[in-house]
């Protein structure tokens, strides 16, 4: 991953339930391409594909639904008991999701692109060559919230997730911009205008 992208490179993060899929919509709606870690993490276990078929060589072909797709309810429960599992997948997912977002930051031509990447503090070594990390920032208190009323979850439960993840003062650390979403989405369209226009300015800049 050597090559420079042409576009600027935000990469664009944030805790569970923060509100980044609220924020990444209102830069589509400005015309700017967002490249998901989410999606990347399904296209390269597609059935086909050499990502799929090293999971069969690792887990077997009990790894599969009907449909000959990956069972992610039975591997989720797999890997969450087995840590050992949990390394073994993502060694194989990791590399190619990595690879599928710069080979997408490298086909841009416009001024600048948004990588979505939840997991960026906990991976940030392999993306030092972004140009800005975006944070979408919540309290704590408004995640857990936000989980329990979107997942029909327990506290317990909520708050459980937000252990297994880098911490809120980890990602702020690592932020060259931030968004704080603790209340009504509505205030995000003023956020994200003011950035798609500093992010326009530094892509002219460079």
């Amino acid at each position: 991953m050597n090559a420079r992208p042409h576009a600027l490179v935000i990469a664009l993060t944030g805790g569970v339930a923060a509100g980044k899929t609220a924020v990444t919509r209102r830069f589509e709606a400005l015309g700017v391409h967002v490249h998901d870690a989410d999606v990347a993490a399904r296209e390269v276990i597609e059935p086909g594909t050499p990502g799929l078929a090293e999971v069969i060589d690792a887990f077997g072909a009990g790894a599969l639904d009907d449909s000959g797709r990956l069972d992610r309810a039975a591997m989720r429960q797999r890997v969450f008991s087995d840590p050992s599992a949990r390394r073994t997948l993502e060694a194989i997912i990791h590399p190619r999701v990595r690879q599928w977002l710069h080979d997408r930051a490298l086909a841009e031509r416009g001024p600048y692109c948004l990588l979505a990447i939840p997991l960026l503090a906990e991976n940030i070594e392999h993306y030092r060559w972004v140009d800005r990390v975006l944070l979408v920032d919540a309290p704590e208190s408004v995640q857990i919230a936000r989980l329990v009323a979107r997942d029909g979850i327990g506290e317990t439960l909520a708050r459980s997730m937000l252990d297994h993840q880098a911490s809120r003062t980890e990602r702020l650390a690592l932020a060259d911009d931030v968004i704080e979403n603790s209340g009504d989405e509505a205030a995000l369209d003023l956020a994200v205008a003011e950035l798609h226009q500093r992010y326009l300015a530094l892509a002219a800049a460079r």
